[in-house]
């Protein structure tokens, strides 16, 4: 099979696509972290990171990327204040969150301010995180960091925000429809790229056996959520590139299951085809519903391959698979081929056996590094451009390189 090492996603259309716009595993730690938080930046992070080497055993790589790669509007960056900012996260439920603290508490430090971080029991939590987001408002903070479960239910609270001219840095995922004078600056991975990533190595997988097959085939989608811009963008741009692909070689797909996604794939055939993509979201984003929706398209004879868009999701496949173990990387040979999102001990060792093909990881360190420092910026009052994170596929051959090892949390 084709391995292409490292993907990084900046790029000159980036800069649009955070304009519009990460992770999501079932046993949750949020119950100790609502919306009552009094922890100190310290606590937070030492909770949230212990027993997890969240570095991928390459903490100098990170330091290596934070000291190289500081965008130039963040140089010689000192705060102005000894500010303590609100850090909204979707949910504590995946060590992606607990990744992305432990690049805050670093730039915290290096900069002299505080943060307190909460987040609803899962993320589909939506009301809980909109209380939680209003109760920040209400402190009148210097700043507060959202990563947001709903694009659109945020609006009224990010209204008042601008009203009350208090900054928020958007990471992780963007809000398409802020209020002008709300969000700042958004740190976000361009998520459409990174879901095409994700389908550009899949492809490679399947093709011939595509091209091979007299009947229709099927790739399995299960996508967190359909209301947070970054997985639609994720799942939109994984489904948008496999119909490419597979009409470019000459056969035909359609897009069935979840309507947001079928509504909204692009260039897709009608009718019987010789490609089925199926989209599943599940109820509440949780490993266990998301096993159920998995285990359905996998015991389907004629699934070929299946993506998980995130942390939970692609844990959700794999819990399916520990039943009907069907999954492997020869898809010639009848493996159901598999693909995942973001990292984790569990799709870490899945990439490592084989049991999965690869992952596109995030860089969640970096992302809660700036995130802090924008904030810090924003609360001394500069204006600020977007900052694009990079995104990684990986899979047993190139998992242990120093440029992405460190992004590989546990």
């Amino acid at each position: 099979m084709k391995k292409k090492v490292l993907v990084s996603f900046i790029s000159a259309a980036m800069a649009a696509a955070l304009l519009t716009g990460c992770g999501g595993t079932g046993s949750s730690t949020a119950s100790s972290r609502d919306t009552e938080k009094t922890e100190s930046t310290e606590s937070i992070a030492v909770e949230s990171t212990s027993g997890t080497d969240v570095s991928g055993g390459s903490e100098d790589g990170f330091e290596e990327e934070a000291a190289s790669e500081l965008p130039a509007q963040f140089e010689g960056l000192t705060a102005d204040s000894a500010y303590d900012f609100p850090v909204i996260v979707k949910s504590f439920q995946s060590t992606y969150w607990q990744a992305a603290l432990q690049g805050m508490d670093k730039a915290a430090s290096e900069l002299g301010v505080t943060f307190k971080a909460q987040g609803p029991e899962a993320e589909s939590d939506i009301a809980d995180q909109i209380n939680m987001l209003n109760k920040s408002i209400s402190s009148r903070p210097s700043g507060i960091a959202l990563a947001s479960c709903d694009t659109t239910s945020v609006i009224p609270s990010l209204q008042d925000c601008a009203d009350q001219k208090i900054p928020v840095v958007a990471f992780d995922t963007g809000v398409a429809e802020a209020p002008d004078g709300s969000i700042v600056c958004t740190i976000a991975t361009d998520n459409g790229a990174a879901g095409a990533t994700a389908a550009d190595h899949m492809y490679e997988a399947i093709k011939d056996v595509i091209a091979g097959s007299d009947h229709t085939v099927r790739i399995g989608v299960i996508n967190q959520d359909a209301t947070a811009l970054n997985i639609q963008q994720r799942g939109l741009g994984f489904i948008n590139e496999m119909v490419k692909l597979i009409q470019g070689d000459g056969k035909t797909v359609c897009v069935e299951g979840h309507e947001f996604y079928v509504t909204a794939a692009e260039g897709a055939d009608q009718g019987k085809t010789d490609v089925v993509i199926e989209v599943a979201v599940p109820a509440q984003t949780t490993v266990e519903l998301s096993a159920t929706e998995a285990q359905t398209i996998l015991s389907k004879e004629d699934t070929i391959a299946i993506f998980g868009s995130n942390q939970i999701t692609a844990e959700g496949v794999l819990a399916a698979n520990d039943t009907l173990a069907v999954l492997g990387s020869d898809a010639e040979n009848g493996d159901v081929i598999g693909v995942g999102f973001d990292a984790g001990s569990k799709i870490k060792a899945a990439v490592e056996d084989g049991t999965f093909y690869g992952a596109v990881t995030q860089s969640p360190l970096m992302m809660g590094y700036y995130t802090i420092y924008a904030l810090t910026a924003a609360a001394n009052g500069a204006t600020l451009e977007d900052v694009p994170t990079n995104g990684y596929w990986y899979d047993a051959e190139n998992m242990n390189d120093d440029t992405i090892a460190p992004n590989l949390y546990d």
